[in-house]
């Protein structure tokens, strides 16, 4: 009789479980990378490889949804907005364009920055120790860094008085970039040429400005090297007029520019992903802060500067990271 009873009672609190609370498999996070690129670009791919030795596994315990603008910035709102509309659980971006697409399109979604040139200063953040909203990441600290680059060109060209800084009129960064090559120029002594455009094509014709006005010298926004994958075309154009270039762009220098100086980006990128991590495992952006990165990289292009007529002083190639010849 007990027996009975039991086998009843057990009846019925299965009969009470609904099959879907039996074993129900959690879903994987959907994430959304929303990029400037028109596809995976070395940042992207070093981010991913850092997801990888996380433990998350693409299609299996995350869900990763791609947007690309093919850079074209005008694109990055509606790709943002339609990211939001799939709920993700987190966007991740990189370049303040980019970064401002998303801000834009919610308060609400943890957003995970890769890189941008002063989330502080562009507003995204209230502070780098407490961001205080939806946002958090890395800051490359890039901006504040030109008043190095421009010491590194006088040591090359001892008499160097006019420089160009060539910026992209579609990332509102470009007047924080320009602001410090000023005032970084007026500590030297030279005058500065800003080149704003608004896309590649118009690149030729402001390399026609640049020689106009004589500049001795070119630095350039990171944007065109890193989303944009103008490197080598500057490279080359900066080459046929005989003109030392410097950027903070990645690959700059291995694509024929002069020179590399700014952050070791392959670390801030793959940093990135330890911010997903905390996110999903229940962090607030609110709560996280934002890293500057830590170490510096020079690189300098011998071959290049052969090419333009150059000669780099010893001092300075012995204190390059790295020299390519």
């Amino acid at each position: 009789m007990n027996k009975r009873v039991v086998f009843f009672l057990l009846a019925l609190t299965l009969a009470a479980v609904k099959p879907s609370e039996a074993q129900q498999p959690k879903k994987p996070p959907r994430i959304g990378l929303l990029g400037l690129p028109a596809g995976p670009a070395r940042p992207e791919e070093i981010f991913l490889q850092g997801l990888r030795d996380l433990g998350y596994v693409e299609g299996q315990n995350i869900i990763i949804e791609y947007r690309w603008a093919a850079g074209k910035v005008d694109r990055l709102p509606a790709l943002a907005e339609e990211l939001v509309r799939l709920k993700v659980d987190l966007i991740v971006v990189r370049a303040t364009p980019v970064v401002q697409a998303a801000k834009n399109a919610t308060t609400t979604i943890p957003i995970v920055i890769m890189s941008a040139a002063d989330p502080v200063g562009m507003g995204f953040v209230a502070s780098l120790a407490r961001p205080g909203g939806n946002i958090t990441g890395m800051s490359q600290m890039l901006p504040e860094l030109v008043g190095k680059r421009l010491e590194l060109l006088r040591e090359i060209l001892p008499k160097l008085s006019r420089i160009a800084y060539l910026a992209h009129g579609g990332d509102s960064a470009h007047k924080l970039f320009v602001k410090q090559a000023q005032e970084a120029a007026e500590g030297f002594r030279m005058r500065l040429q800003s080149v704003v455009i608004r896309g590649a094509e118009e690149i030729e014709n402001a390399f026609s400005a640049i020689t106009r006005e004589q500049a001795g010298a070119l630095i350039v926004q990171p944007l065109f090297i890193n989303n944009l994958g103008q490197g080598p075309r500057i490279a080359e154009l900066a080459v046929k007029n005989r003109l030392p270039t410097v950027s903070d762009g990645a690959p700059f220098a291995d694509t024929g520019g002069l020179m590399f100086y700014g952050p070791d980006s392959s670390a801030v990128w793959r940093r990135a992903a330890t911010y997903v991590d905390k996110i999903l495992k229940g962090a607030k952006p609110a709560d996280l802060p934002v890293e500057q990165p830590t170490k510096f990289e020079l690189i300098i292009n011998l071959k290049t500067a052969k090419q333009i007529g150059l000669t780099i002083p010893p001092n300075l190639l012995a204190r390059a990271d790295r020299v390519i010849k």
